[in-house]
């Protein structure tokens, strides 16, 4: 369970930004830079973060995959569901980078 409490931080991170920046979209173009560029960043940036302190474990990517669905029925279309594949392999490749640079705890035994 204290596993699972480890990721709030950062799936707070992530609703935050799905759920805050579809409100700033005024337009199309609007639309897509938040869609294809800012999304993906979020998503990329604190998955990554969250590989370096806690290491890999995918039901984050499948966490963050969630969260996006919701979004779908309240500011997009049903086109936009391609995009909670997206951003959960988004996820799960930017904790994979950040959990090869995780630096686990030390263990004496191995000397």
């Amino acid at each position: 369970m204290n596993q699972y409490k480890t990721m709030l931080p950062y799936l707070g991170v992530n609703a935050l930004a799905f759920y805050l920046l579809p409100l700033v979209v005024q337009d199309t173009g609007s639309a897509m830079a938040v869609m294809l560029v800012m999304l993906p960043a979020v998503c990329l940036i604190t998955a990554v973060i969250f590989g370096v302190r806690q290491s890999f474990h995918w039901l984050y990517a499948l966490a963050v995959a969630l969260l996006f669905v919701p979004t779908i029925f309240l500011f997009y279309n049903e086109s936009a569901a391609v995009y909670t594949l997206a951003y959960g392999v988004i996820a799960l490749a930017g904790n994979g980078i950040g959990a090869v640079f995780h630096h686990g705890k030390k263990h004496d035994d191995c000397v």
